[in-house]
């Protein structure tokens, strides 16, 4: 290779390297700027906050332009409680729009050509305003005892604001909706979301049961979320026949549900992590059982109840455990 065509190619190497620090400075100085004008947008609406300057027409001032011809539609939040004056408690019975979205201050004043309109509070994951504020705003009326652990919850760490799942101008909340509040947390839990077309699994994807049922998006003191102290005590909501005390109780039905099922779906039946007899010599040796020796399981000739029949339940069959004086061995 001639030396004229080494400093051709070190020249476009060059050249292209220069391009890709350009393209990283530029991605860089865009991240700084969005970075900085959401903290100034955001300063912006504290100032506004402190100088209070509300509407005096207060909704009419907002639907001028948010009506039902506008890209922002506002005339959606009459059809639920949040827009109805006559209850004490929503929005509209005080500051209306203002009460969510903030005062008005010069946002609904013509403007010059060029100009930006100043920021109202808006929400969603597209909306500049920080998800905590966003939050506070719901949480100054939504303060009860299903969000009292909203503060550090799963949804509150990653920064999720509440109108990431709530609709608010809207009849009904997709999120209030049971087969709808399904998809909302598939959209983001698909692994969860696609166990629930297994063979066995809660009846979840035709809108029987919901995933508020087990768990408290809002936050819980427990683990995984859940809305009761266990996860024996969330199954035990609908499977009481499983409480017990009972006279003879089976030692993982007791610790947790969880070692022999998968609540959200399995291609076993009954929700079980293994097909029987493999799930139960996770703990049970067949060396120790009484009609069947190490050799005779693994002799196919033998002619024995426990290999003929691949499962441990065709005679432990009270499982999870037994009141009959003489099931001690989970038969009867």
């Amino acid at each position: 290779m001639s030396w004229r065509e080494k400093n051709r190619i070190f020249f476009h190497q060059a050249i292209a390297l220069l391009l890709l620090l350009g393209l990283f400075n530029a991605d860089a100085n865009s991240q700084m700027q969005a970075k900085k004008s959401i903290g100034q947008i955001n300063q912006q609406l504290i100032e506004k906050f402190k100088q209070g300057s509300y509407s005096k027409k207060g909704a009419d001032t907002c639907l001028k332009c948010h009506d039902e011809q506008a890209e922002l539609n506002g005339m959606g939040i009459f059809n639920n409680v949040h827009g109805r004056a006559d209850i004490s408690a929503t929005p509209f019975a005080h500051l209306q729009c203002e009460s969510c979205h903030g005062p008005v201050g010069k946002h609904a004043k013509r403007l010059r050509k060029g100009k930006e309109r100043e920021p109202m509070v808006s929400f969603g994951m597209n909306s500049p305003v920080l998800s905590a504020h966003q939050s506070s705003v719901c949480l100054s009326c939504h303060d009860d005892q299903k969000r009292v652990a909203w503060q550090g919850s799963v949804h509150q760490s990653e920064q999720l604001p509440c109108s990431a799942c709530h609709l608010v101008h809207t009849a009904q909340d997709p999120a209030l909706i049971k087969q709808q509040q399904n998809k909302l947390c598939g959209s983001c839990h698909k692994t969860q979301s696609d166990a629930f077309n297994k063979r066995s699994a809660h009846p979840l994807k035709w809108g029987q049961m919901s995933c508020s049922d087990c768990h408290n998006p809002h936050g819980s003191m427990e683990e995984h979320g859940l809305v009761k102290s266990t996860l024996n005590q969330t199954c035990f909501q609908c499977h009481g026949e499983k409480r017990g005390p009972l006279l003879w109780e089976h030692a993982p039905v007791t610790e947790d549900c969880s070692i022999c099922h998968n609540a959200h779906g399995s291609v076993n039946a009954g929700l079980l992590k293994q097909r029987a007899p493999q799930l139960c010599l996770d703990c049970h040796s067949p060396a120790d059982h009484p009609v069947a020796s190490a050799q005779q399981i693994n002799n196919p000739n033998t002619r024995n109840v426990f290999v003929l029949g691949k499962n441990c339940l065709n005679c432990h069959s009270q499982v999870h455990g037994s009141n009959h004086p003489s099931g001690q061995m989970m038969q009867r």
